[in-house]
C-alpha cells in the first residue's frame, strides 16, 4: 500500500513542477522586465532541481542527488551574479 502511495504521491509532484516549470519558461519569455526574467530563471533551476530529487526518490539512484545539487549551487552562483549585474551594471568590478 505504501509503494503504491509513494508512487502516486511523486507522480503527482513531478506533475506539478513540470507545470511550473512551464509557467516560469512563459514568463522567461514574456517577462516585461529584466527582474521578473531573473526570478523566472531562479524559479525554472529551482523546479528542475526539485524534479531531479523526486526521480532520485522514485528511481532509488544516488546521482539524481548528486546533480541536483550542482543545479542549487551553479543556480545561487548565476542569481548572485545576475543581481549584482542589475544592481551595478557589471559583474566584475575592475
Amino acid at each position: 500500500m505504501s509503494t503504491i502511495l509513494l508512487n502516486w504521491a511523486g507522480g503527482f509532484a513531478l506533475l506539478c513542477f513540470v507545470l511550473g516549470l512551464a509557467c516560469a519558461a512563459i514568463r522567461l519569455i514574456r517577462g516585461p522586465r529584466a527582474e521578473d526574467r531573473i526570478l523566472a530563471l531562479d524559479t525554472l533551476y529551482i523546479n528542475g532541481m526539485l524534479i531531479l530529487l523526486v526521480l532520485g526518490l522514485r528511481y532509488e539512484a544516488g546521482l539524481y542527488f548528486d546533480v541536483a545539487l550542482l543545479i542549487a549551487l551553479f543556480g545561487f552562483v548565476g542569481s548572485a551574479a545576475l543581481a549584482k549585474f542589475l544592481l551595478h551594471g557589471e559583474v566584475i568590478e575592475p
